[in-house]
């Protein structure tokens, strides 16, 4: 852990002030780097990866005595001192070949971690696939197939979902160019074999290619770009309880404050409540009939005795309506 250090002049305090926490936090940088004995396939993966991630990832070269899973002090120092809250370490030994750490931290700790094994025989570099290449610093499309990653308990395999994601997912936009969808990262996750051996993550990079269709809608196509990686499932070490609460805390005044009576559905639109007020029926208009008429004095008026009432046929056969009217005395 690195000391905290008050700032003695203007320059060391805007620098200490980049690193103090926002409410809308910059996108985060990765930064990748090798044990004592590296293979060069991992190498050669590190560098693929760092070519999808530029401009936001750092790359280191030279050789670091580390063991993530035993001391993660080193870890916390380089993430600090880069100002890197994403770190990649690739190593290989006997014991674990061509092994590679997915790192993610939080406040400058180690927040969670994930083992995985590149399998030598079905690795391909970028520079083996002779195609045009995207453009530095795209957003890409994730996706991920396999009922593995949709697991209710929390495996590794969920955690290798939310792990990738966050590696790859780029800055955030409020705004998206269609022509710069031009990139697409998926993952996919099989059965675990019969064997009881755990299912491997296969990792494929395909460049988006729109093409004219002689209509409104282009044609889409994918070609393979590399790199092309399948993964084994190793150790993993999740998040505690207090410090995945605090990493997932949204700070005040970042989330629009809800108005009353006004909500959005899960496509996206608002959907508004009205609430009426409690209807007076005694008020409310109706066919006006004299017999219902109230009196002076509160009452209903009654009608007049049949005495005085003079009952009439209509002249017409075809309308059989009796009609009374009250006699004039």
């Amino acid at each position: 852990m690195l000391r905290q250090i008050k700032p003695k002049n203007a320059r060391s305090k805007r620098a200490l002030a980049k690193k103090e926490p926002l409410a809308h936090e910059n996108t985060k940088t990765v930064l990748l780097f090798r044990g004592t004995t590296c293979s060069s396939l991992i190498q050669d993966v590190l560098s693929d990866i760092n070519a999808l991630k530029r401009p936001y990832s750092i790359r280191f070269t030279k050789k670091n005595d580390l063991r993530p899973f035993e001391d993660a002090s080193s870890l916390e120092f380089f993430s600090q001192k880069n100002d890197a809250s994403l770190l990649l370490f690739g190593s290989h030994s006997k014991k674990r070949p061509h092994c590679m750490t997915w790192v993610r931290c939080f406040g400058g700790q180690v927040l969670d971690m994930l083992e995985v094994y590149v399998v030598k025989d079905t690795v391909r570099t970028l520079a083996q696939f002779k195609c045009e290449k995207c453009k530095v610093g795209l957003k890409p499309l994730l996706s991920f197939s396999g009922t593995q990653f949709e697991s209710p308990v929390s495996n590794q395999y969920t955690l290798a979902k939310s792990m990738f994601t966050d590696f790859f997912r780029g800055g955030e936009s409020s705004t998206v160019d269609v022509e710069g969808l031009q990139l697409m990262i998926n993952f996919a996750a099989g059965e675990d074999a019969q064997d009881g051996s755990p299912a491997k993550i296969h990792m494929r990079c395909w460049r988006i290619i729109t093409k004219r269709s002689g209509q409104r809608v282009p044609r889409i196509e994918v070609e393979e770009i590399g790199p092309r990686i399948d993964f084994a499932i190793g150790r993993m070490k999740e998040a505690e309880t207090g410090m995945w609460k605090e990493a997932m805390k949204k700070p005040r005044g970042v989330e629009a404050r809800p108005k009353k009576n006004v909500d959005t559905d899960v496509v996206g639109d608002k959907i508004g409540t009205i609430h009426l007020g409690k209807q007076d029926l005694s008020e409310l208009q109706t066919r006006k009939m004299k017999g219902l008429k109230r009196s002076r004095d509160g009452g209903t008026e009654e009608v007049a005795d049949d005495t005085s009432i003079i009952s009439e046929r209509d002249a017409d056969s075809t309308r059989d309506v009796e009609i009374k009217r009250q006699k004039i005395v």
